[in-house]
């Protein structure tokens, strides 16, 4: 996805999780609602979150330089690996702590007289969290159409996929917590606020433990798609000239920059004059196919060197 695409998804994000996060406070004051409050937090730290991917995909865009010679685009996966330490140190541990409190020391009897602001805030926040989660499954259907399992795994656009993350979570949180309020309403119990508290942390952390293995792979640096693999090797198979080809090594250095180091063997009657124009039409064949390949390595074999006797 373009930075420009994954821009829009975030602006989208943060404006809603910044409105959202002051009503479910202002819900969290009036009602003494745990669950309220966990998603007030929820919101602060998505909200914080998409700031951090913004910042990211900043200093992503920021060139080469003697100490980063391909640039600076695993930026963004750093700071997606931040969001992720964020979720479940700052989202994840304070729900819990503020179920497993109003658990252990419970304030009595639910009030019951401003429940209408509870449902209000939860019904709200829906619409605008459907709002924004609907902009950035639009933003990422249109680099991925295919199904969603497969997107996930092709999708190295660790902002955006974030975005989207973050969005679902907190579309299930809502409902854990509308739950938790309902039953605190009818049965009139405050522990299951509090249980549906502890359920919100239990979420993120889980939300926060899938976002740090994604951008794990990518931090190490992972491989492109099968689908990027056949097309190198239905072009390499074009070529004639090529008798055999292997180790075929390729990485993602950010959401739209991968580097290709291949090793070919040429027949053994090419000199290099030869060989150096195919070597080019292959790379400008790749590229062709896929711009993301921004540094091609061909390591040739098998040449004659009494090129220009």
């Amino acid at each position: 996805m373009s930075a420009s695409g994954s821009k829009l998804t975030i602006f989208a994000s943060i404006a809603a999780n910044l409105g959202i996060a002051i009503l479910k406070f202002i819900a969290s004051f009036f009602t003494g609602s745990a669950a309220m409050l966990s998603e007030g937090i929820h919101s602060v730290i998505d909200t914080t979150n998409g700031l951090l991917l913004l910042l990211g995909i900043k200093r992503s865009k920021k060139g080469p330089d003697h100490l980063h010679p391909f640039g600076h685009g695993k930026e963004v996966y750093f700071w997606s690996f931040i969001v992720a330490i964020f979720i479940f140190a700052l989202g994840g541990g304070m729900a819990m702590y503020e179920g497993i409190k109003h658990i252990i020391h419970p304030k009595g009897a639910p009030d019951h007289s401003n429940v209408i602001w509870s449902y209000g805030v939860l019904i709200g926040a829906m619409i605008f969290e459907g709002g924004s989660l609907w902009v950035a499954w639009k933003q990422f259907r249109k680099v991925y159409p295919t199904g969603f399992k497969s997107a996930l795994e092709d999708s190295k656009d660790a902002a955006t996929l974030a975005v989207i993350i973050e969005n679902a979570a907190a579309m299930i949180g809502l409902v854990i917590a509308l739950i938790g309020v309902t039953l605190t309403f009818v049965l009139d119990d405050a522990i299951y606020d509090a249980i549906a508290s502890i359920a919100i942390g239990l979420l993120l952390t889980y939300v926060a433990y899938f976002m740090a293995s994604e951008t794990r792979h990518l931090l190490i640096g992972e491989t492109v798609t099968d689908k990027d693999l056949k097309m190198i090797h239905d072009i390499l198979d074009d070529y004639s000239e090529i008798e055999f080809f292997g180790n075929i090594r390729t990485m993602h250095l950010g959401p739209d920059e991968v580097m290709l180091g291949v090793e070919v063997n040429f027949k053994d009657n090419l000199t290099i004059a030869q060989v150096e124009p195919i070597v080019m039409d292959i790379k400008q064949r790749i590229v062709a196919k896929d711009e993301k390949f921004k540094h091609i390595y061909i390591e040739s074999n098998s040449i004659q060197k009494s090129t220009f006797n």
